[in-house]
């Protein structure tokens, strides 16, 4: 949740012509994030869960794509641009452990 408020944040200072473009695929893919995790969590069997964190870590890599380009667009400050990188990355890092786990389980 706090990785959705700071791409929320981050993406608020970027071009105001970029409102229904990057910023919006930027923040939709940081809210899928979350949204699937939760879906996921709450879903009947581990294979359920599996498929919604599978979803999860894509709009993870999502998100980390947007950011290359905003970096790369000079959308905002470099060195925040990298820290929200180096959290989706270890957030996707998280997600893959996550499946990992239980698919092992299973």
């Amino acid at each position: 949740m706090d990785f959705v408020t700071a791409i929320y944040l981050l993406s608020s200072s970027f071009p105001v012509d970029e409102r229904f473009g990057l910023t919006n695929q930027i923040r939709r893919a940081g809210v899928s994030i979350a949204l699937n995790i939760a879906e996921g969590s709450g879903a009947g069997s581990d294979l359920e869960f599996r498929r919604f964190l599978k979803m999860a870590l894509r709009s993870a890599y999502e998100v980390m794509a947007a950011l290359e380009i905003a970096s790369n667009l000079k959308f905002a400050k470099k060195d925040i641009i990298e820290a929200r990188l180096q959290e989706a990355d270890q957030l996707s890092a998280m997600i893959s452990g996550l499946i990992k786990k239980l698919k092992s389980d299973s």
